[in-house]
């Protein structure tokens, strides 16, 4: 598949997932007593006002072009812990939303997938191409997210167990955290602790939706 194909086929699954997920955490922190994001205009499926155009656009453009894979964010939703009901618990909540969306539209895609076997000629491929793209792309940005590194969603929700005092400055290291491990992934580090996970889980979620796969 060249480039530009790929690139018209994964624009509206990539750009729900990472929409999606930011809404995600907004509708759940307001469902939990802080209206920031929605005051904020950022419970939309409009994609322009969740974009880092960095994270969004630069980083998995180039990733795709150099390395067949991408990663990536939106602008986080802004959400003020001091205005939920019980902070600590609800912030694992709000974290948790995001990945949990992911998921969500991981089984959308795959069944989108699955319906596009059936059908003959380009809108079945078409289809088939997009499913098979958001269902990794959601993949990714699920487990990714999970990880309990500081500032990804993994971190607040492992926060919720630490002691406070620890889990403040935990979720504070999260200007250190993206950095380290963006530059451990450009460096190969994440290759064997990711990477075969991730093919596993990909692997698993084929073959439950009855789809072929050729990355194993």
């Amino acid at each position: 598949m060249q480039l530009a194909q790929f690139l018209a086929l994964a624009a509206v699954p990539v750009l729900l997932a990472v929409t999606l997920h930011e809404a995600a955490h907004g509708w759940m922190a307001r469902r939990l007593g802080d209206p920031t994001a929605y005051e904020a205009g950022r419970l939309t499926l409009n994609p322009i006002p969740h974009i880092d155009w960095f994270g969004t656009l630069v980083l998995p453009l180039a990733l795709v072009a150099t390395a067949g894979v991408a990663v990536g964010w939106a602008k986080p939703v802004p959400v003020d812990a001091a205005r939920l009901r019980r902070p600590r618990r609800d912030m694992a909540w709000v974290a948790f939303a995001g990945p949990a969306a992911n998921g969500l539209m991981l089984v959308g895609w795959a069944l989108l997938a699955r319906l596009a076997l059936e059908m003959d000629g380009l809108l079945g491929s078409v289809l088939f191409g997009m499913g098979q793209i958001g269902l990794v792309a959601n993949a990714v940005l699920m487990l990714f997210n999970l990880l309990p590194i500081p500032p990804l969603d993994g971190a607040n929700i492992a926060a919720r167990w630490l002691p406070p005092a620890w889990g403040v400055r935990w979720a504070a290291a999260g200007r250190y955290g993206l950095a380290l491990a963006l530059g451990l992934l450009f460096l190969g580090f994440w290759t064997g602790v990711l990477v075969a996970p991730l093919m596993a889980f990909l692997g698993a979620a084929h073959q439950a939706f009855g789809l072929p796969w050729g990355g194993a």
